[in-house]
């Protein structure tokens, strides 16, 4: 007996997706108004499942619906991302602290060979971003607590709206890149809690370099 067909992705699903790479890429800027009606007939869909689309963004905290006024990309206030980078860096500290205590070592050469990656992308700031957020993400996957994970994934995403992200300002590449220097220097050396002071000095340097 074969086994059943998964089902297709639904479309609210995809339109979500659309809709957060456009918000990443700022063709949606924070604060702007999301126009149903517009994006309902450039993707020659019915508001329905653009309106789901756009719950499952608000879930996210990118999308803020307002009583009678529609949906907002939202906006992120210095406040909000102090908040973020908080609970980061408590849960990807915590993360590098378990990876140091029990990763193997082909789990730790997969972390430095994305390190390498992120040495040799100092001058393609987009190619850094994408390495560095497979970067953080691995080293989560390693640490195995996928509810962390999700965590991490959603405020990350939140992250992302910011306008002056961190990586941005004149020099945050190198700092980033010798920060992840010395959180791999503390994971080869098998050493939890320096693993953890690494990563939360490099996610409080990052708030610096951010607000």
């Amino acid at each position: 007996m074969s086994a059943p067909s998964l089902a297709p992705r639904a479309l609210y699903e995809e339109v979500a997706e659309l809709l957060r790479q456009r918000i990443f890429r700022r063709e949606l800027e924070p604060g702007s108004w999301i126009d149903e009606v517009k994006l309902a007939q450039e993707y020659g869909i019915s508001r329905t499942p653009l309106r789901e689309a756009l719950k499952v963004l608000a879930a996210e905290g990118l999308v803020t619906m307002k009583v009678r006024r529609g949906a907002y990309v939202t906006e992120v206030s210095e406040q909000d991302l102090a908040e973020v980078y908080h609970l980061l860096a408590l849960l990807e500290s915590d993360a590098a602290a378990a990876v140091a205590g029990h990763a193997t070592e082909a789990q730790l050469k997969e972390l430095q060979k994305l390190h390498r990656e992120l040495e040799a992308a100092v001058k393609d700031r987009e190619r850094f971003f994408a390495v560095n957020e497979r970067f953080h993400m691995r080293l989560l996957e390693i640490a195995g607590n996928r509810w962390r994970n999700q965590m991490v994934a959603d405020l990350r995403k939140v992250m992302k709206l910011n306008r002056h992200h961190s990586l941005l300002k004149s020099g945050r590449i190198q700092e980033s890149l010798a920060e992840h220097a010395g959180v791999m220097e503390s994971l080869a050396r098998r050493d939890p809690e320096a693993a953890r002071l690494r990563m939360l000095d490099h996610f409080r340097n990052g708030l610096e370099a951010a607000a």
